[in-house]
């Protein structure tokens, strides 16, 4: 199974709460905190609702 990396590349400055707690779901909290989750409809979900702040990038 496919991972994802996953950065957060803009801040959770003035962002709406849902897109704070989407972020923190995927353990991001930082401006440049990378982690790696499984390629799911799950992960991709939460990544279309608030991918404009983050960098993704698939790894084996």
């Amino acid at each position: 199974m496919a991972n994802l990396k996953i950065t957060l590349v803009k801040s959770l400055n003035g962002r709406l709460e849902k897109q704070i707690a989407t972020a923190h779901s995927l353990g991001l909290r930082k401006i440049g905190q990378v982690t790696i989750q499984p390629d799911n409809t799950q992960t991709r979900g939460k990544i279309a609702k608030i991918g404009f702040m983050l960098q993704v990038t698939e790894v084996e």
